[in-house]
């Protein structure tokens, strides 16, 4: 049997996150003392060791029950996990990309003669805009400069037939945006 403190210190973990799963209910004790200290056995070792490696995948208190309560749980929660995780890695290449463009375009002395589509939607989803903002974006500058919408477009890079298509569906959307915002 181990005692808190033993295993806190075998796991390199502090008391208090070991009270904390015990009052989260991830890790009771098996057992007291005598003198009331908390006693762990062998297979409390082993859920610990389990709950330390979801916690390191990046798993909640939450996910981390429901994995230990329900072996058919398991594999949603990690998968999902696992999901989550590999969109916050594309989140992350993206702005890397962007981050080294803009390095590249510092290095050499200046900003681009012009920005290509794919950057300047990195660069708007960067600034946190989704595809139903970027929508609205499209609409408002149809509606309030359609021949620089249109030049902005080919600007980019977007072939004519492309930038015609944008620029139809814009101007659908902006009349009924325009009519909602007076």
């Amino acid at each position: 049997m181990y005692r808190i403190s033993q295993l806190a210190r075998k796991f390199g973990l502090s008391r208090s996150t070991l009270l904390y799963y015990d009052q989260e209910r991830l890790l009771s004790p098996s057992g007291r003392s005598e003198a009331g200290y908390r006693l762990y056995s062998e297979t409390d070792l082993e859920r610990l060791a389990a709950i330390v490696s979801f916690r390191k995948a990046g798993l909640s208190v939450e996910e981390t029950r429901a994995v230990l309560e329900s072996q058919e749980g398991e594999t949603s929660v990690l998968r999902k996990r696992l999901a989550a995780i590999g969109a916050e890695i594309r989140a992350l290449q993206v702005q890397q990309h962007l981050l080294a463009r803009m390095l590249r375009v510092q290095s050499e002395g200046g900003l681009p003669e012009s920005v290509d589509k794919e950057t300047w939607v990195a660069m708007l989803r960067a600034a946190g805009m989704d595809d139903k903002a970027m929508e609205t974006w499209h609409a408002e500058f149809e509606r309030r400069a359609p021949q620089a919408h249109h030049t902005f477009l080919l600007g980019l890079g977007i072939p004519e037939q492309e930038a015609q298509v944008i620029r139809e569906w814009s101007a659908a959307a902006a009349p009924a945006r325009s009519s909602r915002t007076r």
